[in-house]
């Protein structure tokens, strides 16, 4: 016969869920859940207190190792790191917004692919470097950008670092869900591969996502050129009937 489940311990995840939608403190969140599925577990209160205080003890560094790269990024910022950004690309007369998303998105997926996830992201590359080069190449072909267009391009410049980790990183042999997939294959039902092979698998679908991606990325050169052209349009012509 086959043992109940206690599924009283899932309480914990209804209380993460209602602390959240109430918009309480996070910290307060979990520990209040912790206390939760250990009392509805049957935890004794000291067990209870023994693994909050082992997870705090686990984790109480996370927070500086998350803080120094942004402390870093803000102190490059506050010395003129996206002006120096915007005039490198501003030199390059070719350059388009989207045909330097395309090249991130490229160097991207293929460090990703080698397992060098962390050369990219948005705190320390995104927010910096990859935007307002992304601005600064728009800003020298159209002059001043509306509001709205920059956050187009900013949006872009992040959607264009999670495709091309997210699927750059699923070709790493070593990556986590190509050993999961691995795993639970070879326990559910008994087939066997080898996670190379996943890793491989995998290239396809890395290779239409920058396609497809790319393509995204030269239409939207293609919107902004016509809505830009026809902006600046207006403006001179506003400027003569002023005249």
């Amino acid at each position: 016969m086959q043992q109940a489940v206690n599924l009283w311990p899932l309480l914990g995840i209804l209380a993460i869920i209602i602390g959240f939608l109430l918009r309480m403190n996070a910290v307060l969140v979990v520990i209040i859940a912790g206390i939760i599925t250990g009392v509805a577990a049957q935890m004794p209160i000291a067990a209870i207190l023994e693994k909050l205080g082992s997870g705090f003890l686990a984790t109480r560094n996370l927070a500086f190792i998350l803080l120094i790269p942004l402390a870093v990024v803000g102190l490059l910022e506050r010395h003129g790191l996206k002006e120096h950004a915007q005039n490198w690309i501003a030199r390059i007369k070719s350059a388009t917004a989207g045909r330097l998303l395309i090249i991130y998105l490229l160097a991207r997926e293929l460090t990703a692919a080698m397992g060098l996830t962390s050369l990219g992201g948005h705190p320390q590359m995104v927010r910096p470097l990859l935007a307002p080069m992304a601005e600064g190449a728009c800003e020298n072909r159209y002059g001043d950008l509306p509001q709205d267009v920059r956050y187009r391009l900013r949006a872009m410049a992040a959607a264009t670092d999670n495709v091309g980790l997210f699927f750059g990183e699923d070709i790493f042999v070593a990556f986590g869900a190509i050993i999961f997939m691995h795993n639970f294959m070879l326990e559910s039902a008994g087939i066997q591969t080898e996670p190379l092979h996943i890793a491989l698998y995998g290239i396809p679908t890395a290779i239409f996502a920058f396609l497809i991606h790319a393509f995204r990325l030269k239409r939207m050169d293609q919107r902004l050129a016509a809505q830009l052209t026809a902006l600046n349009q207006a403006a001179l012509q506003s400027a003569g009937t002023h005249k």
